[in-house]
């Protein structure tokens, strides 16, 4: 008869080998309930943020008007930038004209990084927006940007008592604005704006795009520039 084989030597298991196992399971199933509760927090998170009626995604959370023209300008801004003052300075009049006649689909798109008021600005400009004021109190943020000489380019010169009383200079009376301002309504929307434009590299301020072409600087703060690039267009 044939020797039978040996079996192989297979050593006990210790308990401290289960207590392993189990412990490895357990910080598994601990870290996917983690990355699970965190997804559905931040899909909860961007689903409460707050939109202004014009805005979608897809025009880049931008303030928009007059979406079926065939000519769109964005228009990025950050209402503590001299530069984008400049840009209205020269250019205000004429896009606002051709805004409210419904001749360009406009999409603006508050920014802020300048200093921390910019934000607050941005969102007050939307509160505006609710009004049907969102032109009037464009102009106004310009019109009363505080000169540098007056406060540092960066330092925060808005408050939200001030942008109540801006607002109610341009005719805004109903108590939902001041109310939109002070619960920081639209907030996280102009964070919104922010992020959109970085995914685009669009840092800089004023960034003008007509129909997708970004256009130079020299152009921005050329009146007559500006206005041909339009008129080329088909805009009279």
């Amino acid at each position: 008869m044939a020797d039978k084989k040996p079996a192989k030597h297979q050593p006990p298991k210790k308990e401290g080998d289960k207590f392993t196992r189990y412990l490895v399971f357990g910080m598994i199933a601990f870290v996917l309930i983690a990355g699970f509760g965190a997804y559905f927090a931040k899909k909860s998170s961007n689903s409460h943020v707050a939109l202004p009626s014009t805005v979608s995604k897809a025009n880049g959370y931008g303030i928009t008007f007059n979406p079926t023209a065939k000519v769109r300008v964005d228009m990025y801004e950050d209402f503590r930038c001299p530069n984008c003052r400049n840009f209205e300075a020269v250019n205000n009049t004429y896009v606002d004209g051709l805004v409210r006649a419904g001749k360009i689909e406009a999409v603006y798109h508050p920014m802020h990084f300048i200093a921390s008021d910019s934000r607050l600005a941005a969102a007050a400009a939307a509160c505006a927006a609710d009004q049907g004021k969102y032109l009037e109190m464009h102009t106004a943020l310009y019109v009363n940007q505080p000169s540098s000489s007056t406060i540092a380019e960066n330092s925060p010169y808005w408050t939200n008592a001030q942008l109540i009383l801006l607002g109610n200079s341009i005719g805004i009376t109903s108590k939902d604005y001041a109310t939109c301002i002070n619960n920081g309504k639209y907030l996280n929307w102009a964070d919104q704006i922010n992020n959109d434009a970085a995914s685009k590299n669009i840092n800089a301020t004023p960034t003008v795009i007509v129909n997708g072409k970004t256009l130079p600087l020299a152009t921005d703060y050329s009146a007559t520039a500006f206005k041909k690039v339009l008129t080329n267009l088909g805009v009279k």
